[in-house]
């Protein structure tokens, strides 16, 4: 019995997350994105090959951008471009991302209804 527990407890070890994924994710559940999104950044500079880091950064920005777009409070001149500039952000990391995508093709229609240049 002893000895399952030792190795439960190193396959858990063999398959923890990321430090930097863990710490992101509480930043997230308080709302910190911006640094959440800066601890993963630096996670993904060291290590761009992580998919556990590459898909904890896209998924940091995806939840940014859905509160800045769910924020009312936010003017639409502050809420959308920073919105746009996070869901790109996740088509970067992720192309597949098929929410990041509508939300895009959504905030670029908005600003050519408008006639207003669409922020880069």
């Amino acid at each position: 019995m002893r000895s399952l527990a030792v190795l439960l407890a190193f396959a858990s070890c063999l398959f923890a997350a990321d430090p930097a994924v863990t710490q992101a994710q509480a930043l997230l559940k308080t709302h910190k994105y911006a640094e959440a999104i800066a601890l993963l950044e630096k996670a993904h500079t060291a290590a761009p090959t992580s998919a556990e880091v590459t898909k904890a950064l896209a998924d940091a920005n995806m939840t940014a951008a859905d509160s800045y777009m769910a924020d009312d409070a936010l003017p639409p001149m502050r809420k959308y471009p920073s919105a746009l500039r996070a869901y790109r952000k996740v088509l970067e990391l992720d192309k597949s991302n098929q929410k990041a995508k509508e939300n895009v093709t959504q905030i670029e229609a908005i600003y050519k209804q408008m006639g207003r240049p669409i922020p880069q």
